[in-house]
């Protein structure tokens, strides 16, 4: 098989190229801007058969080049896109340009070369929905009013879901959707975003306990998520992409650990416990206090949030047979554990 994933330097994208290369003889054209966090990957051999190709490149100039390897792959993964609250409430056109627009151009490749896709939809499409649990099939999707631009993320992918099950009923194309719920693990985002205030949970509360000596929650960290470790995230996003009896084609699969699921102040303490574990982070963490801040004052007047996501895994458990394996203490562990090894300098 040979799979065509842009965005690959990112987070997903940099753990699924690790995954595959390991465990499987597929060939992996990657695409993105930089390659900070596949360098490793590019230089040494990998233990499985498959190929590993690189291009460096902006996705809004290469439409011809994605459009020639998408005729050549067997399946393709759109992984570019925003997905940092504080990038698309500030920048909410260049978030719906690349999150919706550049994206479609893709789905259309796909459809006119029957190349499969595999799409990352969000945890974020369901939005304001009450449902205790969410189901792909089920559960409305629920947006805050027009002037937050915290849901043109949420809106965009939406739209996107729509088309592409659009393109499956009209044009016949071959996908599957998978959406995300809080996956957590080595190199969400980087201290510079977190420098910045810019990186999602868990990695801007790393930072800010070592180096601003506090963790920042807000409006009280009422809000509850559901952590999906990376490394049982990829692994059900690899069963999708084998999809051995052609068993997901057409559907929206949830990945996420529901029993994992916490209110953002629980996990700070949890973060802070975990960290005193490691004696590179004990003192920091033990004098680390937790400020609580209105969440307009963090993001400004635009962000909304939602109270709960809790996902339904029964349809890729029943399909494929995936369930996460890592707890939420295991996950924040196995995290700490990669920054202790760069702060100890031995990796």
């Amino acid at each position: 098989m040979k799979i065509l994933i842009t965005g690959i330097n990112g987070f997903i994208g940099s753990h699924l190229a690790e995954s595959v290369l390991e465990k499987t003889d597929w060939d992996i054209v990657g695409f993105d801007l930089c390659s900070d966090n596949i360098e490793t990957l590019l230089k040494k051999k990998h233990p499985g058969k498959g190929g590993f190709e690189f291009k460096r490149g902006d996705i809004f100039n290469e439409a011809a080049w994605l459009e020639e390897q998408t005729r050549q792959c067997d399946a393709v993964l759109p992984l570019a896109g925003i997905a940092k609250p504080s990038y698309y409430i500030k920048k909410p056109i260049w978030t719906f340009e690349l999150d919706f627009e550049q994206n479609l151009k893709i789905v259309r490749m796909c459809a006119e070369h029957n190349t499969r896709l595999v799409f990352p939809s969000t945890s974020e499409t369901y939005g304001l929905s009450t449902d205790e649990e969410l189901k792909e099939d089920e559960s409305p999707l629920i947006a805050g009013p027009i002037w937050k631009m915290r849901w043109i993320y949420s809106c965009s992918k939406q739209m996107m879901d729509r088309m592409i099950f659009a393109y499956g009923q009209e044009r016949g194309l071959d996908f599957t959707i998978f959406r995300p719920f809080n996956w957590i693990g080595p190199r969400l985002d980087s201290f510079g975003d977190a420098k910045n205030h810019s990186a999602r949970l868990i990695t801007q509360m790393i930072y800010d306990v070592l180096y601003r000596g506090e963790v920042t929650i807000m409006d009280g960290g009422v809000s509850r998520r559901s952590f999906t470790w990376i490394g049982d995230a990829i692994e059900g996003l690899m069963a999708i992409i084998a999809d051995e009896g052609n068993k997901t084609r057409g559907e929206i699969l949830n990945i996420g650990s529901p029993t994992n699921n916490c209110s953002v102040k629980e996990f700070a303490l949890m973060l802070l416990e975990e960290m005193k574990k490691f004696p590179v982070f004990k003192e920091k963490a033990e004098k680390a206090v937790i400020a609580d801040v209105p969440a307009e004052h963090y993001y400004g007047k635009s962000y909304e949030d939602m109270k709960n996501r809790v996902p339904s895994i029964e349809k890729i458990e029943r399909l494929l047979g995936w369930r996460p394996r890592t707890d939420i203490r295991g996950a924040i562990g196995q995290t700490l554990e990669w920054y202790a090894e760069r702060e100890n300098g031995t990796n």
